[in-house]
């Protein structure tokens, strides 16, 4: 029998010896937001119900040993856990433990620091789910935290480039949207107001290029090293702030997901700008006709006007891709992960 086809045959007798997807939450360390954390499981799974979404998954259910390695998933800007459910249920039938910490000033409930401030943040917060993972009684022993997988999706995808070994700074931002504000102006501005094709977008573009040289002038290299993190997956990542010359020696395997509509980050100044500058990184997969909020799954119902324009799925587009896309994910963290 050939490496490969026990390869096969062991991922799905893990596959069919695990067929439940578990979920807990664990605090964090050192003051952290807690870390959800979903897991292979025998027990029952059950309807669950968080915020909009209505899950099947079994709430504090005894875990299994899958394949004993661990997936790290950073969230986007304003993020939860549970719209990466769909994801974290690949991983886990892939035989994987995954764990969403909760970035602190950047998600679903607190929007105090989003940007920089919590880009400096967010790759210790990974780390330090890491540890956690590690130290905890039920998942201590189910894993080995020597290889891990970090996937990371917008904000998250910054991260997750943090952590494969880019460097970036708040100053090349600044540099960046002086330069290509009219190009990429909801990268450079957010959520604050938008372009409407009238009168006042040129006092908008100016006010906000005086606000970001004004706000963004730390030019100190921002970076981050965890040997554990041995394989990276980057969804629709804003990376227009890296230094393009830290892509070409990584310090771990890089895989791009991409999405040709994304609005809010345009992929000729983020994800294909890290693919042009990273000739040894692949494109995972690319999202035809998929706009920035593609890869949420579940998808968040009824989000405000000016978020909802960037996010929703462009009119056509098939959210039936997406399995695969997460299956395509799982596949290249077993690649990288396992023997």
């Amino acid at each position: 029998m050939t490496r490969a086809l026990l390869g096969t045959l062991l991922f799905f007798l893990i596959c069919a010896a695990n067929a439940g997807t578990g979920v807990d939450v664990l605090p964090g360390l050192e003051g952290d937001g807690p870390i959800t954390v979903f897991y292979p499981t025998a027990a029952a799974e059950q309807p669950v119900e968080r915020g909009p979404f209505k899950l099947k998954l079994a709430e504090r259910g005894k875990p299994e040993r899958g394949n004993g390695r661990l997936v790290v998933v950073s969230h986007g800007s304003g993020g939860s856990p549970w719209v990466y459910a769909d994801l974290a249920r690949a991983l886990v039938e892939a035989g994987f433990v995954v764990a969403m910490p909760e970035h602190q000033g950047d998600n679903y409930r607190d929007f105090s620091k989003i940007g920089p401030a919590s880009w400096k943040l967010r790759p210790a917060e990974v780390s330090r789910a890491i540890d956690a993972l590690s130290r905890d009684a039920r998942f201590a022993s189910l894993l080995s935290v020597d290889k891990v997988g970090v996937y990371g999706m917008s904000a998250g995808g910054h991260t997750a480039l943090t952590l494969a070994g880019g460097r970036w700074s708040p100053a090349l931002l600044a540099k960046f949207c002086d330069a290509h504000i009219e190009e990429d102006f909801a990268a450079c501005v957010g959520l604050a107001t938008r372009l409407r094709g009238n009168f006042f977008d040129s006092w908008k573009i100016a006010a906000a290029r005086t606000f970001i040289r004004w706000r963004l002038t730390d030019a100190t290299p921002q970076s981050f090293n965890d040997p554990r993190v041995r394989a990276v997956v980057a969804g629709v990542p804003f990376a227009a702030d890296f230094d393009p010359a830290s892509f070409a020696s990584l310090r771990a395997p890089l895989a791009l997901v991409t999405a040709d509509r994304d609005k809010w980050l345009v992929p000729r100044f983020h994800s294909d700008a890290v693919l042009k500058a990273c000739p040894q990184c692949e494109r995972l997969a690319e999202i035809h006709g998929g706009g920035h909020g593609a890869l949420l799954s579940p998808y968040p119902p009824g989000l405000p006007e000016i978020l909802a324009d960037l996010m929703d799925d462009p009119p056509g587009f098939d959210r039936k891709v997406l399995p695969e896309v997460d299956r395509k994910i799982a596949g290249f963290f077993r690649k990288h992960l396992l023997p």
